[in-house]
């Protein structure tokens, strides 16, 4: 019989572990000017500034 998967967070503070809830990783690709090859730009952002930071040049 397989485990089963544990999704509940597990820390001593529950306040601090429902304020990392309001996080998200953004991955955007760049450009280089000189090369014409992208990269990616990866950034934890809190999630009311999402659409702010994909907006930026």
């Amino acid at each position: 019989m397989a485990k089963a998967a544990k999704t509940a967070i597990k820390t001593k503070d529950q306040k601090a572990a429902a304020e990392a809830k309001n996080w998200s990783k953004v991955i955007r690709s760049v450009r280089s000017p000189k090369t014409g090859a992208y990269t990616f730009k990866e950034v934890i952002v809190h999630k009311d500034k999402v659409k702010e930071f994909l907006s930026q040049k």
